[in-house]
């Protein structure tokens, strides 16, 4: 089988690293540090199966064009990645299916919706929730206690100065507190199985939970405080209620579901629906899936996903290593090195997401520089979080480059728990 992945970051490294187990892959665009990488266009390339990875062209309909053509392809079409490029429109489905969420009113630019989003804010008790409606990569979303912060976000996503267009519909959410876990489902339009396995993401910049919002500075899976019950128990809240509501409306939605949810003191409640693997989230579930991959992947995108999804127990850490300035103003062209003497250790892997070639004469040919605010996912395997955790800060401290950012505790509590159950 011929696979064609479409993206460029660490997400489409990590589905090259293991579709490359069983299939024939090409990466588009790609990028110097994923193998198989070509410039030539997801339409011009002739494969037995397409795996689109970014929430953008998904968005922007490339499944469907693809569709059109007579290809098979994982990856919703536009419909159905609204459930990521509309906040709103997605609030409003799994509303209509019953899935519990949080409370929600959605306001736009027009001068008396934005009184009226100042005046809710008004209402409401900390913490203040306040999301773009359309794709901000990862960085929509303002949780704070501070009222005036949230006041001023308003105004700054609803005059278009903070995410253009993507900002000037919002979502004001009742703040909740608890927890908060990943999971993730393949569909195949009519059916969604369970990849029985959870993930726990740290968006915020600084140890601690502190700084602002990023696209995902590490993560750890699996989660001991997750079994695999309370995985069956949330994917029943929430995936197959979400996935009638879909065909309800005449969508048919093939390709990955990602759920994230807050265990509340009340219950479960859904955060976010995205309609791909998430990123760097991807890197710590993608290598732990047991099954053929590729079998899997074209099941769903023909109609016909497997009933079970076999992973291994193995923990697995990412650390996300990101150029100085991220994610407001990432420096980028400084040369980067150790990516090879990282991977030399047992139980690492580094994926490549920001990152381009060396043009310096001076460099080693091959030679890897920072081209985006995320630039590598190093990550540690082993038989627990603790083992896992101290393989991959160690892999990290043997890469550099001048201004080098990363968080030193993504994971250390389930490392800790890890050590306290032996």
């Amino acid at each position: 089988m011929k696979v064609c992945i479409v993206g460029q970051g660490g997400r489409e490294h990590a589905y090259a690293s293991v579709l490359s187990r069983v299939a024939d892959i090409v990466v588009t665009p790609g990028n110097p540090g994923i193998p198989a990488s070509t410039r030539t266009p997801p339409t011009e390339i002739d494969a037995d199966l397409f795996v689109i990875g970014p929430e953008g062209p998904l968005a922007d309909g490339l499944a469907d064009r693809l569709r059109a053509d007579g290809r098979l392809v994982f990856g919703p079409g536009a419909d159905g990645a609204a459930l990521e490029s509309s906040k709103a429109w997605m609030k409003e489905v799994v509303s209509a299916a019953g899935v519990p969420t949080a409370g929600f009113r959605v306001f736009d630019s027009d001068p008396g919706s934005r009184r009226d989003a100042h005046a809710c804010l008004e209402a409401l008790a900390p913490p203040y929730v306040v999301k773009t409606s359309g794709l901000a990569a990862g960085k929509g979303v303002l949780v704070t206690d501070n009222l005036a912060a949230a006041h001023a976000d308003v105004d700054a996503k609803l005059d278009g100065s903070a995410f253009g267009p993507a900002g000037q519909r919002i979502v004001i959410e009742e703040g909740l507190v608890g927890p908060e876990v990943s999971l993730f489902a393949i569909c195949d339009g009519r059916r969604a199985v369970l990849l029985p396995t959870a993930v726990r993401d740290h968006k915020r910049l600084g140890d601690g939970d502190t700084g602002p919002n990023t696209g995902g500075m590490g993560c750890v899976s699996p989660l001991g405080d997750v079994d695999r019950a309370v995985c069956r128990e949330l994917a029943a809240l929430s995936f197959s209620p979400t996935l009638d509501e879909l065909v309800r409306r005449g969508v048919d939605y093939r390709g990955v579901l990602y759920a994230g949810f807050m265990l509340t003191p009340d219950g479960p409640r859904l955060l976010e629906y995205n309609a791909r693997f998430g990123d760097p989230e991807a890197q710590v579930t993608l290598p732990r899936i047991d099954s053929d991959l590729a079998a899997l992947l074209w099941g769903a995108a023909a109609g016909e996903v497997q009933d079970e999804i076999v992973v291994s127990d193995d923990a697995m850490v990412c650390v996300v290593c990101a150029s100085e300035g991220y994610p407001s103003a990432p420096r980028t062209g400084d040369l980067i090195a150790g990516i090879e003497a990282a991977r030399a250790l047992d139980g690492v892997t580094v994926f490549c997401a920001g990152v381009a070639a060396a043009s310096d004469s001076e460099a080693t040919p091959g030679s890897l520089v920072t081209a985006g605010g995320r630039v590598l996912n190093v990550c540690g395997r082993g038989l627990n979080a603790a083992v896992a955790h101290a393989r991959a800060y160690e892999a990290v401290q043997r890469i550099s480059w001048p201004g080098m950012t990363f968080r030193t505790d993504i994971a250390a509590p389930e490392a800790r728990a890890a050590v306290a159950s032996t």
